[in-house]
């Protein structure tokens, strides 16, 4: 058993707080067709980035910004095998109210639509797409998320799917633990610990306004 002491935990939301990979690759997979660009090309970068980077890898010939708010708008209406993660649901409520937020790529429209649908909170601290300028792997997605939460980024704790979101949170100083739902532990090597389900984690009161996380 491995412990960490924080005063937030920070997620990322697909792949770790809800299983929407059926639905994004769904989707992607007919944008991609439609543009005639090839999909495992999209599918090998797709997962933890900002829709609107993918594009502009994929397929710099076209306007990224108007085929990122068709995508978004799609995947935000199709729910089709769309559920909540093991564990997200006991994991955030036994978190302290203000000691936990959300990270994710995609859009606060898809964002919400998810957390919704799965039944979990929508976060106080939602950083989506739509609030900065760069995308994970950068870190300005996380350290605008520990900004927001009040807290140091070295007070906060990531729970991360995929490597760009975990090279997102190592940059900005923050401790991470992956979870082995979109990719395998050995790609995983750059979080501090991995896990195989939100079920491994207990989080407990440590006084002074942190807690400790523990890794089962």
């Amino acid at each position: 058993m491995r412990t960490f002491s924080c005063s937030a935990i920070l997620f990322d939301l697909d792949g770790v707080l809800v299983d929407s990979t059926r639905a994004v690759d769904r989707e992607w997979r007919s944008w991609a067709l439609r543009k005639g660009v090839n999909g495992d090309a999209v599918m090998a970068i797709a997962h933890g980035v900002r829709t609107i980077e993918v594009i502009r890898r994929v397929a710099p010939h076209l306007d990224a910004d108007a085929e990122a708010w068709e995508i978004e708008n799609e995947e935000a209406g199709d729910q089709q095998g769309v559920c909540v993660m093991p564990g997200a649901v006991a994991v955030v409520r036994s978190i302290p109210e203000g000691g936990w937020g959300v990270v994710t790529s995609g859009t606060r429209l898809l964002a919400s639509a998810r957390l919704q649908f799965c039944g979990l909170p929508v976060p106080k601290v939602l950083v989506t797409a739509d609030d900065v300028a760069h995308g994970k792997p950068h870190p300005e997605p996380y350290l605008k998320g520990a900004e927001r939460l009040g807290f140091k980024p070295e007070d906060c704790l990531v729970i991360e799917d995929a490597p760009a979101g975990i090279e997102s949170a190592r940059a900005g100083g923050m401790k991470v633990v992956g979870i082995t739902s979109t990719y395998a532990a050995n790609v995983l090597t750059r979080a501090d610990a991995v896990i195989g389900n939100l079920g491994q984690i207990q989080v407990k009161s440590n006084g002074a306004g942190k807690f400790a996380v523990e890794i089962r």
